[in-house]
């Protein structure tokens, strides 16, 4: 009986994770157009040589793939018009608050689409989106208009100082505190 076929999957399957590991940690939702059909590319490769005994070919093809890979990554930081080549731009896709209907149709995307993406962002009402853009990883960003942002903590901590030592400064107790003396006169009577 012959076992190889054993030690060989083993063998490409710790191959596979220290490909893919060099590659980069990207979820599937992250990956460039390039980087999916490279990971497609090296699973399609990694799965063969089980059945026609080309192990080391399979290797080396999937070492080839991540090395292209990591060439087109640095490619497209260093040249803008390659990266716009190949993973695209943002797309504005709200507007103060109004959907940007021409550029919701050229990606493809319907209105109960962007509402389903803003929920799941729990955004509940386009009216507090300042800004939306379909971002080339296919994840909608947005930044929020001043009325709908939530509160920072620094923001409250300030908030709360400000209140807090408006109070102070009011009352007359800790004024005379602060500058060490009494402001009302004291009947020399009680002394």
């Amino acid at each position: 009986m012959d076992i190889a076929w054993i030690w060989k999957s083993a063998l490409l399957v710790v191959a596979g994770m220290i490909l893919l590991r060099i590659a980069g940690r990207k979820s599937i939702s992250q990956m460039s157009i390039a980087t999916t059909v490279i990971m497609i590319s090296i699973g399609t490769t990694i799965v063969q040589p089980i059945a026609n005994n080309q192990l080391w070919k399979a290797i080396g093809s999937a070492a080839i793939f991540i090395a292209s890979l990591l060439i087109i990554e640095y490619l497209q930081l260093k040249f803008d018009w390659l990266e716009y080549l190949l993973s695209g731009r943002s797309k504005i896709i709200i507007e103060n608050g109004q959907i940007n209907s021409n550029n919701l149709r050229s990606i493809r995307m319907t209105v109960d689409q962007l509402e389903m993406r803003l929920r799941q962002n729990g955004i509940s009402n386009i009216s507090d989106v300042k800004f939306a853009t379909l971002e080339p990883n296919g994840q909608v960003g947005y930044e929020l208009m001043r009325h709908a942002k939530p509160v920072t903590i620094g923001e409250l901590e300030r908030i709360l100082n400000l209140k807090s030592g408006a109070a102070m400064e009011q009352s007359s107790l800790f004024l005379e505190t602060k500058i060490n003396h009494h402001t009302t006169p004291i009947d020399p009577e009680l002394q």
